[in-house]
């Protein structure tokens, strides 16, 4: 068994949650020991697509005539696309449609979560979807193995100073508004957004926020891994006020290093994440304070001690071999037709 593992784009998307979770892909299938290639004039005997593009979709189509099974990973949806770039709201019903032409391209579709195939079967998608989490790399995401004060000595942060931390792209469907006011409301405590989005694509609003932000926060753009992960060891808080996710592969990290984390109260983590046992939830700007301020003040051990329980599940060598599993499924009827 050989895979082709495609993804177009990769400049652009490298630095995002979709960059993140092929590299997991590829972590996961070495653990199960499948051989993979990124490059399609390689040999393989089936494709696993990640990207919805124009030759995405020539790569699927081009396994069809030749009788390799494609698996389609949905990690994007209409809703997550919302809210995001300059146009993304005009452009999201056009853009639901192409991901259903792109998706159904595929013999099955793979997406992170139950959330995201409710969504996908609401829109009468006719393929049959499974379930793969992102996974979470256990091997690199242990909390023993990092320096609990290199984050703070990086940024000359006191041991005592109150630090919150949050990640992601500058678009408000992440949140980044609501973080902003957050900081304006509690210029005691120091607030770290992680990530960043080439400016032309980011609103007038979003920019002028950035701009004007409060002398509390600190915006060191993408950093590597390494460095982020001596972040969440070093912060006090991980603050997720995302609207809108199919899974959240930077909550499975802040939870993978045991870091109290707050997130908004949405339909995906409703059942998968209950409130106060595994994290704490906010539904707006006063309930978020709120959060913030009991977290900072009252112990979470075994909050987190839960919420790690949680993505132990998801460690990449169980990712590997449930798609293992998927793609010698595929492979077996190829040869029954």
């Amino acid at each position: 068994m050989k895979v082709l593992l495609y993804s177009e784009a990769e400049n652009l998307i490298k630095e995002s949650g979709l960059g993140r979770a092929i590299e997991h892909q590829k972590l996961a299938l070495k653990s199960a020991k499948v051989s993979y290639t990124t490059d399609p004039n390689d040999s393989y005997d089936l494709a696993h697509i990640n990207t919805y593009f124009l030759n995405s979709i020539r790569i699927a189509k081009l396994c069809k005539r030749e009788g390799k099974p494609v698996v389609m990973h949905a990690h994007s949806t209409k809703e997550d696309f919302e809210n995001s770039f300059i146009g993304s709201n005009l452009a999201a019903p056009f853009f639901k449609e192409w991901l259903k032409y792109a998706y159904q391209r595929g013999d099955i579709i793979v997406t992170p979560s139950a959330y995201s195939r409710e969504l996908l079967l609401s829109y009468h998608i006719k393929k049959e979807i499974k379930v793969v989490s992102n996974g979470i790399d256990l091997n690199h995401y242990q909390r023993s193995l990092i320096d609990p004060t290199a984050f703070r000595q990086k940024y000359g942060l006191t041991q005592t100073q109150p630090v919150v931390v949050s990640v992601g792209l500058w678009i408000k469907r992440k949140g980044i508004l609501d973080f902003l006011a957050l900081a304006k409301r509690m210029p005691e405590i120091t607030f770290f957004w992680f990530g960043r989005t080439k400016e032309q694509l980011v609103p007038v609003k979003i920019r002028e926020a950035i701009k004007h932000k409060p002398a509390n926060v600190v915006m060191p753009g993408y950093v590597q891994p390494e460095e982020l992960r001596e972040a969440y060891v070093g912060a006090d808080l991980f603050l997720f006020p995302t609207y809108e996710e199919t899974e959240g592969i930077v909550l499975l990290e802040a939870m993978a290093l045991k870091t109290p984390a707050i997130v908004r109260d949405i339909p995906i983590y409703e059942e998968w994440l209950p409130a106060d046992k595994t994290v704490l939830k906010a539904k707006n700007l006063d309930e978020f304070e709120k959060a913030i301020r009991f977290g900072l003040t009252h112990n979470q051990s075994q909050m987190v001690v839960q919420a790690y329980d949680e993505v132990l599940p998801l460690a990449l060598p169980h990712i590997g071999q449930q798609l293992k599993a998927i793609y010698q499924r595929l492979l077996d009827q190829q040869k029954q037709k």
